[in-house]
């Protein structure tokens, strides 16, 4: 019997190569902004109807995660990973061919379902393969290939548009992604039992499940809270802050390293008290949006506050699913997808609503105070999860199906091992 304190244990593989594809994957959501006027000029339509990219990408995602995850039930998860980095490859591969804006729209929606479902089965098989102690850490780790996107990702894809033209960087999305396919295929275990395969029936009595809804409610919320600054930071930082604009990508860097710190800060503390975890990120986030509206005139408060809006913002994605797949225990793989649409949610949300007030008397500041007034009314279900003790009540593990309850003991012995 040990009496000295053990330090966490080490992740399984699969965890961090999730993360490398996530990276691929969010690169490919963000980077339609940074390469939006060269698209628009290029397929012949205003940069108003370019912008439908993003939306027909976002409402992908809020559609294709539960409707695919239901779909590829009876498939193996690895082949599911596979065949969703395949399509991924081909939705860029028809963009990239094709001068027809409709064309390329089409191809846009196709690269968003395979993204929504890649990123729903994957988070099942992260936390599965850590097991239950440590489902937060591990989502934290496949939530940093977000953060690295905004870091490198997208500047580096903006960089690769700039010098050989849109089409180039989705060639090279393409081609990664094929990559990816390859490595994931050889490198994640099977650990599959036909006999453990559910029904669609029973995997939709997760719908029945009142805590994981409240979880999606205030997921979607403090999402779109803290995407409505980001969003139309610009803006705030050129025409308020005062920075110049070929500095705005130095801050936004600033807020993917602050992104980075908090998907895995949070991650962590998010195994031991989830619901704390998620109330106190999301207070965070309140507050910087509020100290933004009116600091945002003196440029190194606004350069702090955009960092430590990376930490609390992103910080979410490493608890939301965890917790609604804990809550949603009979159905972990439509929990998780659930929860990619609830993120989606909130940035189509936002999207419209915050960019509505750069008309109003709130100018720039238009968009914080939609943002804090979104954050604080996701409050509201957390604190309802608190009063009712959700955390004590629910089931306080996984139910896992039989292959990766097998992959979870696995993880675990080598962990007891080393």
């Amino acid at each position: 019997m040990s009496s000295h304190r053990e330090k966490p244990a080490k992740l399984p593989f699969v965890v961090p190569l999730l993360a490398l594809a996530t990276f691929l994957m969010i690169t490919s959501e963000f980077i339609i902004a940074a390469l939006l006027p060269e698209m628009s000029l290029d397929l012949g339509v205003s940069v108003s109807t370019a912008g439908l990219l993003i939306t027909a990408f976002a409402v992908g995602m809020i559609v294709g995660a539960p409707t695919i995850s239901l779909a590829t039930l009876r498939l193996p998860r690895r082949s599911t990973l596979v065949l969703a980095l395949a399509v991924f490859a081909v939705g860029h591969v028809i963009a990239a061919l094709s001068s027809s804006f409709t064309i390329v729209l089409a191809g846009r929606v196709i690269t968003a379902l395979a993204t929504g479902t890649f990123m729903s089965v994957g988070s099942v098989v992260a936390t599965s393969a850590a097991g239950p102690a440590a489902a937060s850490r591990a989502m934290g780790v496949m939530m940093s290939g977000m953060s690295l996107a905004i870091v490198a990702g997208v500047p580096l894809g903006s960089w690769v548009g700039q010098a050989i033209g849109w089409r180039g960087t989705f060639w090279a999305l393409a081609a990664l992604a094929v990559v990816a396919a390859l490595v994931i295929g050889r490198f994640i275990p099977a650990a599959e039992r036909a006999e453990a395969t559910p029904s669609v029936r029973s995997q939709l009595a997760v719908l029945r499940h009142g805590r994981m809804w409240l979880v999606l409610a205030a997921t979607a919320l403090v999402t779109g809270g803290f995407m409505a600054a980001y969003s139309y930071i610009s803006p705030l930082l050129t025409e308020r802050t005062g920075i110049s604009e070929g500095a705005v990508p130095l801050v936004l860097v600033g807020f993917g390293v602050g992104a980075l710190l908090g998907t895995n800060i949070t991650g962590r503390l998010g195994d031991r008290k989830p619901l704390a975890t998620f109330i106190t990120t999301s207070v965070a986030s309140v507050l910087v949006l509020l100290l933004l509206i009116p600091l945002s005139t003196s440029p190194v408060a606004t350069v702090v506050l955009v960092v430590l809006l990376g930490v609390t913002g992103l910080g979410i994605t490493s608890i939301a699913t965890p917790l609604a797949v804990r809550f949603g225990h009979s159905s972990p793989a439509l929990a998780a997808a659930l929860t990619v649409s609830a993120f989606n949610v909130g940035i189509a949300l936002v999207s419209w609503l915050a960019g509505t007030t750069l008309g109003t008397s709130l100018g720039v500041t238009g968009p914080e105070v939609v943002g804090a007034v979104m954050a604080g009314l996701g409050l509201i279900p957390l604190l309802v999860l608190a009063a009712i003790r959700a955390t004590r009540t629910a089931v306080p593990q996984m139910s896992l199906p039989a292959a990766d309850e097998e992959t979870s003991h696995k993880a675990q012995a080598r962990r007891v091992s080393a």
